[in-house]
């Protein structure tokens, strides 16, 4: 009799006793800036010796790697639930996840696909092919992602996009863009290439699942709803999902669990 409430009582704590995801800050040694960037890699409790899908989570102008994991903690949960790894690099301030074709030490698309996707696919056991990875992120990580998943769809197979700057024309006198790419007014050819919403003709039918979000009191608002537009127009099947919320991380933090869901669905199919 001893013995059983014993077991009882065992039973009973593991079942309050929650699972939770790793987290580990590394340093990724960039090439091409010649600089080591840090980056939060968010693990779920399940993976220590299976491969695991990757979504790549990119963070807004004038943060940084930490802020994900830090301003929603809950994050960790979602990983746990749908059991893939979440990695967060830091983007620099006001990179717009770009190489910059005016200022050389801003190479942050060959860190985000060439420098970082080999450190981490080298010290973490995931799959590597399209179909297990993601890349998404808020306002210029918004922006990021698109920009990088619509470049590089050897690499991606899912994107996703919340409050992101998807056009960046409208604002010419924000965010460091000027920096990157010159002033508006002298090199407009530039600011439409780099822009997101002028580049959906690459797009290939059936290569790319998009998700997009924004709420309806941001001011990235009207650009995005343009953007879903444009993408109905041209046909290319997409998710767009517009919710009450502003430009900050209380609505963050709501569209992150409609994008993770997103892209747990991706994943298992």
């Amino acid at each position: 009799m001893k013995h059983i409430f014993l077991s009882s009582i065992l039973l009973f704590i593991s079942c309050l006793t929650t699972v939770a995801a790793t987290v580990d800050t590394i340093e990724v040694f960039s090439k091409s800036m010649n600089k080591n960037i840090k980056t939060v890699v968010i693990r779920p409790d399940k993976s220590k010796n299976t491969a695991v899908a990757t979504l790549y989570l990119l963070h807004g102008y004038s943060g940084n790697y930490s802020n994900w994991v830090e301003k929603v903690p809950y994050i960790k949960t979602l990983v746990d639930q749908y059991n893939y790894m979440v990695v967060c690099p830091d983007g620099g301030f006001g990179s717009w996840y770009w190489d910059s074709p005016i200022d050389k030490s801003y190479r942050y698309e060959t860190f985000i696909t060439e420098e970082l996707l080999s450190t981490i696919e080298s010290k973490y056991v995931v799959c590597k092919e399209p179909k297990s990875r993601a890349i998404s992120g808020l306002s210029m990580g918004g922006h990021g992602a698109l920009y990088l998943a619509i470049n590089h769809p050897d690499i991606y197979g899912a994107v996703g996009s919340t409050a992101g700057g998807v056009d960046i024309r409208p604002f010419p006198n924000n965010w460091e863009i000027a920096k990157r790419l010159g002033e508006y007014q002298d090199n407009r050819d530039l600011w439409d290439n780099y822009t997101v919403i002028n580049m959906l003709y690459k797009i290939k039918p059936n290569s790319l699942k998009i998700f997009i979000d924004c709420g309806y009191d941001d001011f990235f608002f009207g650009v995005n709803e343009k953007l879903h537009q444009d993408l109905l127009y041209l046909n290319i099947p997409h998710t767009y999902l517009a919710m009450p919320g502003k430009h900050n991380w209380d609505y963050w933090s709501q569209s992150i669990t409609y994008q993770m869901a997103f892209f747990d669905n991706f994943f298992r199919n």
